[in-house]
């Protein structure tokens, strides 16, 4: 009988296997007849029953499975089923949980959908899983400078920001701060300072996943992580007792901007006075109970008023005519910084710049005066700023020049012997923020003249508004709120404008651009270039006759062409498509050339608007000028014929991205375009020419990298924070970079838009070394050539593009005669360079 009972237990397992197999066997055929049919949903839910019962295949289906995934996911997204998607990649990741690619498209969908955070953690372990991922990688370094911002280098590089606060803490704790709480901690080394000086009780709040990941490296390899208590969330949501035991006598804190209270440092030690620090120092002098304080004690904001190009071509659109352009009278162009008094909008009311290194300098306007004077230490004091009435001063013009921004920087007093300063004086890791000044109509200053502002704490930010001019004549004081009229005739006519509403109106008319958009429309060479290489093409593609009847006017093909336009011929028009980023008047410069007609694809109804008044100012027919996206269904469809049967003369590409680097799918986007031209038609630009050398510059290594222990003061966090180090450092000036160039410009790469084949994905470059040194990068910049005559140069002083530098992983020692051999790879718009001794 046992024997028998044995037989049928084996019979029932060989039974369980062969029915096993028949069902993976009839899965992996309906998998596969559901992909012929593309039904990727089905063929998905195959595979995961396939590979539940079968995971011995999962080496055979692994490819398919991907495919299906990915595709099945497509469709998921369309369909807006999000958590459908990332079901579906929990459970492929559940398979292949070290699978680089399933890990980086997952990532791809998180970045896409703005959980930048998650999205790092997957692209990171992408490339630990395979560091030659090339997708994986390009993609860790997109996101990288998102979630863990450059500044973080620069300022724990920063050895004195580090020494100051390391001894200010200390003092605290020695003289009986015992517990401590520190408030965006970062890497957390403020709270190892807390812990090193001797404070029984520290803890740390961290909002930012990434960070707060990064800390809990950090704190593991400093032997701190069973010392120091690490809390991912505000500071607002920690309570008591339940995320700490009872108040604390010290709040650390660095969570200020350029601007100082940009991130909300006013309302977290409001928040943290009332519910988390113990009650200040009593002033009857008492010392043996514990109290509450906050380091940093207090800040001083410094003012001063300055002429600058660099600030002003960002800022202000100083020109009149672009390329023969008219820009009307009755359009007025502003940055985001810009508020109108009828304005509601919350914008960060200043940008930052590093004033030491800015192209051209600056000049200073007046004295350096105190803007205001905080106590992180006075709660009361604190609260006021919320609902403190602006306040108004004037200061006095000490050289006369243009006016052009107010800039502000602070110092902060860490404690009564410590303080911080981050003026443009001092060798700090801090920028300096910048109040351009706009809306005036006179900007010109002289000795004798004051600068009135009006000054306010709202939003979390300091606010410098109602910027004016005072000039003194005759013993007087006149504001300069409107321009001054030379005859009593102007006046009479300045008022009659004003009788209508619809004028009103039209005076009114604000466009807000980007700075990099007003730099753009401020670049004359650009705009001269491009109109040059216009009228060529469109030259060359009207007919014989039409040339004919030209060359016996005696004009230039310009001047007919344009001759043309103002007759209004019938002629059948030619088309010209500018899908360049962002706010471009080139297809008004094209429609100089009439008959043309230009279309545009920005799509934002005030940029529109612009378009519009700036084409109506220069008395172009309406059909002239079309807004392409609005003739669209679908945005990616831009790229398109004009007309069942039509083709593009000319198709305007943005190749290169103001911070330097070549635009993601520009090669997708011309070979696209050069289906839809017309014979004779040209992509603009035509081909570019990227240019580089090897330079030594210790700025480009401690904007990019964490230098060993030294600036930490001994504490590990180099290695953990350079994990999120990228090799390419963007949005350089290379006028202001402070480096020695090793050798001269080589061309490193050419990219053609109109010939592909001419494009190689990687190629050596040999460079001679024409100076002794330490290489440690290899800054960049092109020629971009709209065609062989018309080059417009990325790096110089009227470009509104940056530069970008390679920086290399470890110096390379040469000396003057060596030859480097550079290795250029190009990969869907992604540059890499290695050298080779």
């Amino acid at each position: 009988m046992p024997n028998s009972k044995s037989r049928s237990r084996h019979k029932h397992k060989v039974g369980q296997e062969a029915g096993r197999r028949e069902l993976v066997s009839r899965s992996l055929q309906s998998a596969q007849h559901c992909l012929e049919d593309q039904d990727f949903g089905t063929a998905y839910a195959h595979y995961l029953l396939v590979l539940n019962l079968a995971p011995e295949l999962k080496s055979d289906v692994k490819e398919t499975f991907q495919f299906t995934l990915f595709k099945w996911a497509e469709e998921l997204d369309s369909l807006a089923r999000i958590q459908d998607l990332f079901d579906c990649y929990e459970h492929a990741l559940e398979l292949f949980p070290n699978d680089e690619v399933i890990c980086n498209s997952m990532g791809e969908h998180l970045f896409r959908m703005g959980f930048r955070d998650e999205a790092a953690a997957y692209f990171h372990k992408a490339v630990k899983l395979n560091p030659d991922f090339l997708e994986a990688k390009e993609n860790f370094y997109r996101v990288a400078n998102w979630v863990v911002e450059r500044w973080h280098f620069i300022m724990l590089n920063d050895f004195n920001r580090n020494l100051l606060y390391h001894k200010a803490i200390q003092k605290a704790v020695n003289s009986g701060c015992s517990s401590v709480l520190d408030i965006g901690t970062g890497t957390g080394i403020l709270s190892m300072f807390a812990k090193k000086a001797g404070a029984s009780s520290v803890y740390a709040c961290e909002l930012s996943k990434t960070m707060y990941n990064l800390a809990c490296e950090v704190l593991a390899a400093n032997r701190l992580d069973g010392e120091i208590k690490l809390l991912h969330m505000k500071s607002f949501d920690i309570e008591i007792p339940k995320h700490i035991p009872e108040r604390v006598s010290l709040v650390v804190t660095e969570t200020v901007d350029s601007g100082l209270f940009g991130e909300g440092i006013v309302e977290s030690l409001i928040h943290a006075w009332e519910h988390l620090l113990l009650p200040p120092k009593a002033n009857d002098g008492k010392l043996d109970e514990e109290y509450g304080k906050v380091i940093p004690a207090g800040a001083t904001v410094w003012g001063m008023a300055v002429e600058c190009e660099e600030i002003r071509r960002h800022h202000r659109v100083s020109v009149k005519e672009i390329a023969g352009v008219c820009l009307p009278e009755t359009l007025a162009f502003h940055s985001p910084t810009f508020a109108s008094v009828n304005s509601v909008e919350t914008l960060e009311p200043y940008t930052t710049e590093k004033l030491s290194r800015i192209p051209g300098g600056y000049k200073a306007l007046t004295e350096h005066f105190q803007v205001l004077t905080v106590n992180f230490n006075n709660l009361q004091e604190l609260k006021s700023y919320a609902v403190s009435k602006p306040s108004e001063i004037n200061i006095p013009i000490i050289k006369g020049g243009i006016l052009d921004a107010i800039v502000v920087w602070f110092t902060l007093q860490l404690d009564e012997e410590h303080i911080l300063s981050t003026s443009p004086s001092e060798d700090t890791c801090w920028e300096q923020a910048v109040y351009p000044v706009q809306g005036l109509p006179d900007y010109s200053v002289q000795i004798g003249d004051s600068v009135k502002m009006e000054l306010s704490c709202q939003d979390c930010y300091l606010r410098i508004q109602k910027i004016s001019l005072v000039t003194s004549e005759y013993g007087m004081d006149f504001e300069k709120n409107f321009k001054e009229k030379n005859s009593e005739a102007e006046l009479c006519s300045a008022l009659a404008s004003l009788q209508t509403a619809s004028t009103m109106e039209c005076v009114q008319q604000e466009c807000r651009l980007e700075s990099t958009e007003i730099a753009l429309l401020n670049n004359l060479p650009y705009h001269k270039c491009f109109k040059t290489a216009i009228g060529k093409v469109l030259s060359s593609l009207s007919s014989h006759e039409q040339m004919h009847t030209m060359d016996v006017d005696g004009l230039s093909d310009e001047q007919n062409l344009e001759k043309n336009h103002r007759q209004n011929s019938v002629i059948e028009p030619l088309y010209v498509l500018d899908v360049s980023e962002g706010f471009s008047i080139l297809p008004v410069i094209a429609g100089k050339f009439g008959p043309v007609k230009a279309y545009s694809s920005i799509e934002k109804d005030h940029h529109q608007i612009a378009l519009s008044l700036i084409s109506e100012a220069n008395r172009f027919p309406k059909e002239t000028l079309e807004f392409w996206l609005g003739h669209l269904q679908d945005e990616n469809m831009v790229l398109q014929r004009p007309k069942s049967d039509k083709l593009w003369s000319i198709i305007i590409l943005d190749v290169i991205e103001t911070s330097g680097l070549i635009q993601q799918d520009v090669m997708e986007k011309a070979a696209i375009s050069r289906c839809l031209l017309h014979s004779g038609g040209k992509i603009f630009p035509q081909y570019v020419k990227m240019y580089g050398m090897l330079v030594e510059s210790k700025s480009l290594i401690l904007e990019t990298e964490v230098q060993g222990t030294d600036p930490t003061l001994g504490f590990n966090i180099a290695p953990f924070i350079n994990q999120f180090k990228v090799p390419v450092r963007v949005f350089l000036d290379l006028s202001t970079l402070l480096y020695v160039p090793l050798s001269k410009s080589v061309e490193l790469l050419r990219v053609d838009l109109m010939n592909p084949y001419l494009n190689s994905s990687s190629r050596e470059v040999k460079v001679e070394v024409c100076e002794s040194g330490q290489v440690t990068g290899i800054p960049f910049w092109y020629h971009v050539h709209l065609d062989e005559d018309n080059v417009l140069d990325t790096s110089s002083k009227s470009s509104h593009w940056k530069q970008a530098a390679v920086v290399l992983d470890k110096p390379i020692q040469v000396q003057a005669g060596d030859e480097l051999v550079l290795n250029v790879h190009y990969y869907k718009s992604n540059i890499s360079i290695t050298v080779k001794q």
